[in-house]
């Protein structure tokens, strides 16, 4: 089928349709096709449906187009196909993410003895901060996780996870690809405005001390902090969270894949306070700095931590190596030079043009907020810390027990165009509408008129 590109964020077809279409790209055969034939067959049945996230009018997820500088060293990195988990396959690459890591550290205000390294998405760093601050407490509880396992705990059934109730679910591939199971990963409620409450925390932690509730003790191994989270942008007070887990001797997390890089926006930076003060920190660039996907990065605030996930082998990344060997500080043993296009992103707008391609979603999200508080027929659902805003349509003619029927029937409808869609979310048990700003073209002009097309779809049902 042939799509209207001018202003679509995708074609709109159903699934069915997408796989008539690519059906022919995937026919394989004995005879192979020209480059040029190759190249006209994807043109013509695949980027139609493709989502376009150049388009001011996308704010739907966090995807957003490459940026100028970042395609520069995409293509570099594509050329040469570099492996850099270890030195004798790429020295350079291996050198260049060393050093990209430490600069990041330096960037994000971190300590001097901090280190981070590149992951595939925030999804595998979270995996790998949860599995690094259970081997801390099995080293305090006398064994090696990496022996043992589990079992090695006295009562497994016991540990435990903290965090808020807008967690990244990422949080529950991790506990269950540890074995922990998803009872151990224990939700505390948020405050009026999304973030994890520190009074309902305290209080968790105290039931959770105590053995209330009809569970045992637990042993709260570590407790996470989201900086930006996926469902509202609300960024949790670290401050105190740090505090707490001081007290407990609990493992930080701070889960930044989406809010960490406004950190380094000067009227934003206070809300990321005491990141520093971290056991470890997720960042996924891919995200609002328009890298190229998979682009992410786990910070420690203790550059030992990661031999904690540390293999060696009798030929590749030895125990004896001198040179800088980058896989030994996560787990896949193959990685492309994801880090190159990070940099010469970075290098291209220099700091000053990252904080201004930070700023402009911000700054729209705020206007936004502002005309929406403004309109009677719409509901602010909460104040945005970062780039989500979350809304309601509420028409006067529609009762308030219809009302997520209708935000589910907008959201549908939106989709289904293909030119203006929102996603959708809960806060509080309603169904939201929400706006994800991203793209640095993303205006505030830009949401309101999605917005107001939301509108005339909840006024024509």
């Amino acid at each position: 089928m042939t799509a209207d590109r001018t202003s679509r964020i995708y074609s709109g077809a159903s699934p069915d349709q997408v796989a008539a279409d690519l059906e022919p790209l995937v026919r394989f055969q004995e005879e192979g096709l020209s480059l040029e034939e190759v190249t006209d067959l994807i043109e013509e049945k695949l980027v139609p449906h493709l989502g376009r996230y150049e388009l001011p009018s996308f704010h739907f997820l966090f995807n957003s187009a490459p940026e100028a500088g970042a395609e520069v060293g995409a293509q570099i990195a594509v050329r040469h196909n570099q492996g850099v988990t270890n030195w004798q396959v790429s020295p350079g690459g291996a050198v260049l993410e060393e050093m990209c890591c430490k600069a990041l550290c330096h960037l994000f205000g971190l300590s001097a003895g901090s280190d981070a390294t590149i992951m595939y998405c925030g999804t595998y760093a979270n995996q790998q901060a949860i599995y690094m601050a259970l081997d801390r407490h099995a080293e305090r509880c006398g064994f090696k996780l990496a022996e043992s396992g589990v079992q090695g705990f006295r009562d497994p059934s016991s540990l435990a996870v903290v965090c808020s109730e807008d967690v990244h679910f990422s949080l529950k591939h991790a506990v269950r690809m540890l074995g922990l199971g998803e009872s151990c990963l224990v939700p505390v409620a948020n405050d009026s405005n999304c973030r994890i409450d520190v009074h309902a925390l305290r209080e968790k932690l105290r039931e959770m001390r105590e053995g209330e509730g009809g569970r045992g003790k637990r042993e709260v191994f570590c407790i996470v902090a989201t900086t930006g989270t996926t469902s509202t942008g609300a960024v949790d007070p670290v401050p105190p969270i740090a505090d707490i887990c001081e007290e407990l001797g609990a493992w930080l997390h701070v889960d930044g894949a989406y809010g960490l890089a406004y950190k380094l926006v000067p009227d934003w930076s206070h809300l990321f306070d005491g990141v520093e003060r971290a056991d470890s920190i997720t960042w996924d660039p891919h995200k609002q700095m328009g890298v190229p996907i998979p682009s992410s990065v786990l910070f420690v605030r203790h550059s030992a931590d990661f031999r904690r996930v540390t293999l060696y082998s009798s030929y590749w990344n030895r125990e004896d190596a001198v040179e800088p060997n980058p896989g030994v500080k996560s787990i896949p043993t193959t990685r492309p030079m994801t880090v190159l296009p990070l940099v010469t992103s970075i290098r291209h707008q220099g700091l000053s043009g990252v904080i201004k391609r930070l700023s402009a979603p911000l700054n729209a999200i705020t206007k936004l907020a502002d005309y929406v508080t403004d309109q009677s027929d719409l509901e602010l659902c909460h104040s945005p810390d970062t780039g989500i805003l979350c809304f309601r349509v509420i028409p006067t003619d529609v009762a308030a027990t219809q009302l997520d029927e209708l935000q589910t029937h907008v959201y549908d409808t939106l989709l289904r165009e293909g030119q203006r869609p929102v996603s959708i979310s809960q806060i509080g048990g309603k169904t939201v509408l929400r706006l994800v700003a991203i793209s640095p073209l993303v205006t505030a002009a830009d949401m309101i008129d999605t917005v107001n097309r939301a509108r005339e779809v909840a006024g024509s049902q």
